[in-house]
């Protein structure tokens, strides 16, 4: 008898033994569960700042859109008004002006020679100033910043003049290059 005993107390010391390590790994998971659970609240604190603020950003966002289309209402008002306008003004300037009677082959006469002797006249001289101004170089650095004496020297244009025949510009290579900037005798590259 005295060994069952001891079996008893044997075993009593290792259920005793299982149930104290049990309840130390019982209270290492709810030290560690309620540490995992804070943390989630503190982020949870945070998520919900950052989506109160994009709802705000976005309550912003939202009325600058209403006010824009407030503007364009006004806009559109606007519009409609000076359409209005225009279309009285078109019928004034018809009802005051006299239709023009087409000729015998279907022109309307001295309206339109004068039409095409006034753009002929503007595109003649807007060439002319076009040709003339496209030979003008840009000046360098003005006096004050030359006497300054900055850290970089100024960039000087390299560009070489290129004549203007009709409505394009044409390069000029070889033997007209060097007749065109006055050097005799020698070939510009």
């Amino acid at each position: 008898m005295l060994t069952a005993v001891w079996v008893a107390v044997v075993a009593f010391v290792i259920g005793v033994g299982v149930a104290v390590y049990v309840m130390l790994k019982a209270a290492r998971l709810m030290t560690e569960s309620s540490a995992a659970i804070a943390s989630l609240r503190e982020r949870e604190d945070l998520l919900i700042d950052r989506a109160s603020a994009a709802i705000d950003r976005a309550g912003e966002q939202i009325a600058r859109t209403e006010t824009i289309t407030a503007s364009m209402d006004g806009v559109t008002a606007s519009m409609e008004d000076v359409t209005a306008s225009m279309a009285e003004l078109r019928g004034r300037i018809t009802a005051l002006t006299p239709a023009a009677r087409p000729g015998p082959e279907g022109t309307s006469g001295a309206l339109t020679w004068t039409a095409a002797l006034v753009y002929g006249l503007a595109r003649a001289l807007g060439l002319r100033w076009a040709q003339q101004y496209r030979f003008i170089r840009h000046p360098g650095p003005g006096a004050q910043e030359a006497a300054a004496g900055s850290a970089r020297p100024a960039a000087v244009s390299r560009r070489r003049p290129v004549p203007v025949t009709g409505s394009r510009a044409v390069p000029v290579t070889g033997q007209r290059r060097a007749a065109l900037t006055g050097r005799r005798g020698k070939v510009a590259p």
